[in-house]
């Protein structure tokens, strides 16, 4: 029987994709950090869709950890659908006294998501079949003073999506990076941006609009989708001005207002 393994399952967009998931009849493995948060969705899922949903907490800022998730997720079971969604970010200046926000998301954003995938990859070649879906971001496209090291995060992951989907090319295991814009999720919270120029502005995504582009996406095999014109555009930023300009632009959003 084949399942969806989603990570950062709790909120967001993760929670939104496990929905689109379920509706389509798919039994969901949900993965976070907050226990009570999945078992809600699961039995929601359940519910509505009368599918089977795993709960499996973890915390993915260790690879230790990520390798106890695959080894659960997939004891008796074949996942043909890995959403690598889990994702940190941290706004400051990277001159900034310590970094453990930093290395925390240097640990979930690219080493267990690279862990997973490569467990997913292999996995997916002894049955011949599978989607990777990689939640990586407009961030991808440049870099981002104030946001250093989430940006250079979500870049590996999208030059990494690219990579492996080209190397998988003429088999029926596919990888699709989706990159959102600034979407209505915890991230801004937990990432301190609350006074952020991007935020303030008001331009943020639905969770539920980009889930199910993404989705739609992954489904149909496209190795990389932004959703949103405006978004889209914003992507096209590093092809258009030299990178020194597109990395002070992105510098004005990401700063704080006052």
């Amino acid at each position: 029987m084949a399942y969806t393994l989603i990570t950062g399952a709790s909120e967001g967009i993760g929670k939104e994709i496990a929905r689109c998931a379920a509706r389509d009849g798919r039994n969901v493995i949900l993965s976070a950090r907050s226990e009570d948060k999945l078992q809600a969705l699961a039995q929601e899922l359940s519910d509505a869709h009368g599918i089977e949903a795993v709960v499996i907490p973890a915390d993915l800022s260790s690879l230790e950890e990520s390798a106890r998730l695959w080894e659960e997720a997939t004891k008796d079971r074949q996942v043909d659908v890995l959403v690598n969604n889990a994702g940190l970010g941290y706004n400051g200046r990277f001159d900034a006294e310590g970094w453990d926000r930093e290395l925390t998301s240097i640990n979930v954003n690219l080493l267990t998501a690279t862990d997973l995938m490569k467990r997913a990859v292999l996995h997916m070649k002894e049955t011949g079949k599978g989607r990777i879906l990689n939640v990586a971001s407009t961030a991808a496209f440049m870099p981002g003073p104030g946001m250093a090291v989430y940006h250079a995060t979500k870049s590996y992951l999208l030059h990494l999506s690219e990579a492996v989907a080209e190397e998988l090319r003429g088999t029926d295991i596919t990888v699709t990076a989706l990159c959102p814009g600034a979407t209505e999720t915890e991230f801004f919270n937990a990432a301190d941006m609350h006074n952020v120029r991007l935020i303030r502005m008001g331009m943020l995504s639905k969770a539920k609009d980009v889930a199910e582009e993404g989705w739609t996406a992954m489904r149909g095999g496209k190795r990389v989708v932004v959703p949103g014109l405006m978004n889209k555009l914003f992507s096209m930023l590093p092809r258009l001005f030299p990178r020194s300009f597109v990395a002070w632009i992105a510098k004005q959003f990401l700063a704080r207002s006052h």
